[in-house]
């Protein structure tokens, strides 16, 4: 568990009785499976939970969340003088300089990779990639802008993945090991873990998992303006530079995403409340500054837009001045629920037992491959129920279906939860939730035609091999 102060939501000010409907209202939606949940008011922890099998110390893939903490790191190299925000980025990489002469990309400078300004309008990873597959701030360097770079916004993964490089090239370490002195150990900020590429970067633009108590200090380092526990860790004015407009859009990834068309400071979306660091998938990181509060979460979604709706309906009401009197009971009640959360499982019963010795046998992918996965290339279903994915090789063992009801929680060699059994006597449905990611994967096995199908529910969007989805640690 978090060693945050915690206190109750009337101590701080805080209507229980909205927590109750914020949760109400993400539990009756089908669209959001949520994994965690973790609200600051005044710098206590006035209500945290994980939804089981997600638990408090387990890391969690954070997607475009890890944005918010490059930028961090290259908050601190600017501190520390490493960085000049109106340094040309091509001066940070002489060994490019022959082959970069458009004159926007040679114009592009730091503080507009760090704020989506480069003048691209639109996204270029595809097209980096295609110039150079193995340098890809050159191969962003070789997509000219389309506008003078600070006049357009443009989400843009490129963008920060070349802050990224900059940073780990000027003070020769990865993000990790830079920001490990500097804000994980004073945090009190335990395993984190960044997806690197073929050069050796870790990506920057995504790829870092970190737990849910990770993501509610960043936020609170933010809210309390660089300073952590009375020691100034950031300087206030990076702080206030990256949580303001840095450059104004009115596009978003969809209609009616109002909270995406506030603007961007530094690896940050401004928004109709507050300022925020935000993941695909759901995961965020919400501070409100007025309201003196950090919403932290986790979990499996598209509906990014309608889970800040629902914030702001049933939690900004729930913020009040002063403490509120009279309300332990209801406090008790809201902790004892969130102590108790847990996703529903996959409903299934036990293997039929007349049939027993049919079902112990291998599957082939329907219509000769997987699409989802097409690493996948068979699953084994052995005696009792005993399920193993062969993925690329690999033989992933996910435990027993059809057990009992609830997820069993199998750790290596990936770390899943695993819920299901049959459905019939001739259908075999397993839902593996891939604990260290937003991500499940619902197994159907025919026994009629012996053959599977399997797709993701929110598909990932790193891809490779199953035995990957997961913390990069040692050589997974």
């Amino acid at each position: 568990m978090s060693s945050l102060p915690t206190s109750t939501p009337a101590a701080q000010g805080v209507d229980g009785a909205g927590i109750q409907a914020f949760l109400d209202a993400l539990e009756s939606d089908p669209r959001i499976e949520p994994h965690s949940l973790m609200l600051l008011r005044h710098g206590q922890v006035v209500a945290s939970g994980w939804w089981a099998p997600y638990a408090p110390d387990r890391v969690h893939l954070l997607y475009s969340l890890s944005k918010s903490f490059t930028a961090t790191a290259a908050g601190f190299a600017v501190a520390e003088g490493l960085i000049r925000l109106d340094d040309p980025v091509i001066s940070y990489f002489p060994e490019f300089e022959a082959d970069i002469t458009d004159p926007r990309s040679r114009a592009v400078l730091v503080r507009h990779v760090a704020s989506m300004a480069s003048g691209h309008v639109e996204e270029t990873l595809d097209r980096a990639r295609d110039l150079d597959r193995d340098e890809l701030v050159r191969g962003f360097l070789l997509v000219p802008p389309d506008r003078d770079p600070g006049t357009v916004f443009a989400y843009n993964q490129p963008a920060t993945y070349t802050l990224a490089a900059i940073v780990q090239r000027v003070t020769g370490r990865t993000l990790t090991e830079y920001l490990r002195p500097r804000l994980f150990d004073p945090l009190g900020i335990g395993e984190v873990a960044w997806i690197h590429d073929r050069t050796g970067r870790e990506l920057g633009f995504s790829g870092l998992h970190a737990t849910t108590d990770a993501i509610a200090r960043l936020g609170l380092l933010h809210l309390r303006g660089g300073v952590w526990e009375g020691e100034r860790l950031l300087p206030e004015s990076w702080v206030t530079e990256a949580t303001r407009v840095q450059i104004s859009h009115s596009q978003a990834p969809e209609d009616g995403w109002s909270d995406w068309q506030q603007g961007y400071g530094f690896q940050f979306w401004m928004g109709r409340h507050g300022y925020r660091g935000d993941g695909a998938y759901g995961q965020s990181c919400v501070v409100l500054p007025e309201q003196d509060a950090v919403l932290a979460m986790t979990a499996d979604t598209v509906e990014l837009q309608k889970v800040l709706d629902l914030a702001w309906e049933h939690l900004l009401p729930a913020f009040g001045p002063g403490p509120l009197s009279g309300r332990e009971a209801a406090d008790a009640v809201l902790a004892d629920r969130l102590s108790r959360l847990a996703l529903p499982p996959a409903e299934g019963k036990p293997s039929p037992s007349d049939r027993a010795a049919e079902w112990d046998a291998a599957f082939a992918p329907s219509g000769g491959s997987c699409a989802d996965q097409p690493t996948l290339t068979a699953v084994e279903v052995g005696p009792g129920g005993r399920v193993i994915l062969v993925d690329d090789g690999d033989r992933l063992e996910l435990g027993f279906a059809g057990r009992e009801a609830g997820w069993t929680v199998v750790e290596e060699p990936v770390p899943v939860a695993v819920s299901g059994g049959w459905t019939d006597a001739e259908t075999l449905v397993v839902d593996v939730a891939f604990l260290e990611t937003p991500h499940h994967l619902l197994v159907t096995c025919s026994l009629g035609d012996r053959t599977f199908t399997a797709r993701w529910r929110t598909q990932p969007l790193h891809g490779g091999l199953l035995r990957r989805m997961r913390a990069p640690r040692g050589s997974v």
